[in-house]
């Protein structure tokens, strides 16, 4: 798309504060971007040919919402850490094979969505996000969920279409968590700790596409604690 176009947008984020730069092809950051005044509270540069992630993103450090999803970026820079106030960060459909660990410097993120990547670890660093409510980890290379997640805040945690083979029972230990998807996965039904379906807050337990079938799933034991969790919600809910 022509420079003019893109020259509108950030003509209107100057008064907005929002700025919408998806689906432009484009390929190198605008240069209205190193001199653009502090003034972002969204800043959309989905559906892009992005490979990097500016340095220069760290300069709008009121930013809330960030969506970088459906480009080609392998890096999230160090510096994303400095958007103290940064809530939302959607990096979907991108090349990421690392989550950096600056990332727990944005202690207000409230979503972090980072399905169809190529991230091999588990991201600790964001287990002790007080306000992360929904991880989005799906689509990626994890093979292990570590006893780290026990911390872990969010209400959802989708972990479906990885490679995990090891799940920790601590995972029962997050007081929040009600949806846990892990579909489509490498577990085998030994891996689903009685503890995860007796003592965990979790009522939306989906497992299937592993190593074991739905027979073998309701004769664990504790499948009948979770089940009263499960048809207790689903009650409320009708």
């Amino acid at each position: 798309m022509g420079n003019k176009q893109v020259k509108q947008h950030f003509e209107t984020a100057k008064k907005t504060g929002v700025l919408k730069i998806s689906l432009l092809r484009l390929d190198e950051f605008p240069s209205a971007l190193k001199t653009f005044p502090n003034v972002l509270k969204t800043l959309d540069i989905s559906e892009n040919r992005f490979t990097v992630l500016p340095e220069d993103v760290a300069r709008f450090t009121i930013l809330k919402h960030l969506n970088a999803s459906g480009n080609k970026i392998a890096v999230m820079p160090e510096c994303i850490g400095v958007l103290v106030k940064l809530e939302t960060l959607n990096m979907m459909n991108n090349l990421l094979t690392t989550v950096p660990r600056s990332l727990a410097s944005c202690v207000n993120l409230k979503q972090v969505i980072l399905s169809n990547n190529q991230i091999s670890s588990f991201p600790i660093m964001l287990c002790e996000m007080k306000h992360l409510d929904l991880l989005d980890l799906s689509r990626n290379k994890i093979t292990e969920v570590p006893p780290e997640v026990r911390s872990l805040q969010v209400t959802e945690l989708n972990l479906n279409q990885n490679q995990i083979t090891v799940l920790a029972e601590e995972i029962a230990d997050c007081v929040k968590l009600r949806t846990l998807r892990l579909e489509e996965n490498c577990l085998q039904i030994s891996a689903i700790h009685p503890r995860i379906l007796i003592e965990s807050k979790v009522c939306n337990l989906c497992v299937e596409g592993n190593l074991f079938n739905s027979k073998q799933f309701n004769e664990l034991q504790g499948y009948d604690a979770y089940m009263e969790r499960y048809t207790a919600v689903r009650k409320k809910i009708s």
